[in-house]
Parts: structure tokens; sequence; C-alpha cells
């Protein structure tokens, strides 16, 4: 059961479906990893000032966990390895973005979280398809 949590995912026999899953995963993990994750790390007192006034407690751990949410998530998800669980720390991440802190803001400057939370939700339910590295520790695992 964890396995199938962890490194499953659907079945897609489709060799151009896997090969669509492999681009999204590499362009949308890397471009979080790189250009929004990295650059959190460490986390600057604005972004700890700005994740307590988000009303969470111990603000400098969360602000540490989004950072590494973003960074390591992304690194995870375009690797194909762990993909559901980062594809779940991705996604909290920007739902926390898209409806806490840009909530009161126009769409337009929640669009690109709530695209990320998308694709995180996509992840979440299909896995990463074949070429993967959670595809080839499956198969191991069998």
């Amino acid at each position: 059961m964890i396995n199938r949590i962890f490194f499953g995912g659907a079945e897609i026999e489709c060799k151009l479906a896997n090969v669509g899953l492999l681009i999204l995963r590499l362009f949308a993990g890397l471009t979080m990893a790189f250009a929004h994750g990295l650059g959190k790390l460490p986390p600057s007192e604005g972004m700890v000032g700005a994740v307590a006034k988000l009303g969470f407690p111990l603000a400098g751990f969360f602000a540490w966990a989004a950072a590494l949410g973003e960074f390591g998530g992304g690194l995870l998800i375009a690797l194909g390895l762990l993909t559901r669980p980062g594809a779940f720390l991705m996604g909290f991440t920007m739902f926390v973005a898209a409806f806490m802190q840009h909530g009161a803001d126009p769409f337009q400057k929640k669009e690109l979280a709530l695209l990320y939370l998308a694709i995180s939700v996509m992840f979440l339910l299909v896995g990463a398809g074949k070429f993967s590295v959670d595809s080839l520790i499956k198969k191991r695992m069998e």
C-alpha cells in the first residue's frame, strides 16, 4: 500500500502520453525548483515575516518548509522520484500562495500559483509515468 502511494500511478501504456508526462514533469519541476524555490533558500527575514503575517506559528520553520516545498518538491517531480510526495509538497505550498498570500489579489497575481497547484494535483492523481525513477523502483519491487 505505501509503495503504491509513493511509487505508483496510472498504468499508461501510450508512449506519447508518457513522453508528455516526462516533458511536463521536467519543465514544471525544474522551473519551480530553480526559478522559484532556489532563491528562497535560505528564507530571508522578509519571507519569514510574510509567513508570520499569514498566521502560521513557528514562522521560521514554515518559511523553510515553503522554500523546500518549492525547491525539493520541484526536484522530486522533475526526477520522477517520490513524485506524489513531491507534488503534495509543491501543491500545498502553491495552495497557500494562491489562497492565503495572494487571496485578496486579482486573478493575474495568483494565476501562476494556481497553475502550479493544478499541475501538482495532476501528478498526485496520475503519478510520474513510465519514464521516471518511480517507475523503475516500482518494477524492482514487483
